[in-house]
């Protein structure tokens, strides 16, 4: 019986951390690039037809593993690709976790269309950063 006790647990704190993921206030203002002058702005536009089209760069997220940063590129609204430009580093195991659970999370952003996007499991820090910095991304784009 404790050890159903312990699952619950364990699945409310995921809940919970999960719903933390979601922005709920604006999003985080420009950040300046390795020259220390803003980054450059989107490459986007919005055709007639409806939908922003163009490739957005997300801010990037300091983790506690290291930074994340992503751009993603919309045709017509819809994502067509999210490219991780910065991922966790400084370790060899970041660098493993990061291999692992950046296709992962790709793969999650392409179906669901959105930053809403599970966590890979072992690659929290990392998940929560991709996610941040994709709604970033996609804020600048307008979706």
């Amino acid at each position: 019986m404790r050890k159903a006790a312990v699952t619950t647990v364990s699945t409310v704190a995921g809940v919970i951390l999960l719903l933390s993921l979601k922005p709920h206030q604006n999003p985080a203002p420009a950040v300046a690039g390795p020259s220390g002058r803003p980054s450059p702005a989107p490459t986007g536009r919005t055709p007639s037809n409806g939908g922003a089209s163009g490739t957005y760069t997300g801010s990037v997220i300091n983790t506690s593993y290291g930074p994340v940063q992503v751009s993603v590129t919309l045709s017509h609204g819809r994502i067509t690709t999210v490219k991780a430009l910065r991922t966790p580093f400084d370790r060899p195991r970041s660098q493993q976790i990061a291999a692992d659970a950046v296709p992962r999370l790709t793969q999650e952003a392409l179906s669901a269309q959105s930053a809403h996007i599970d966590a890979v499991s072992g690659a929290t820090y990392t998940s929560e950063g991709y996610a941040r910095s994709l709604q970033s991304a996609l804020d600048k784009a307008g979706v």
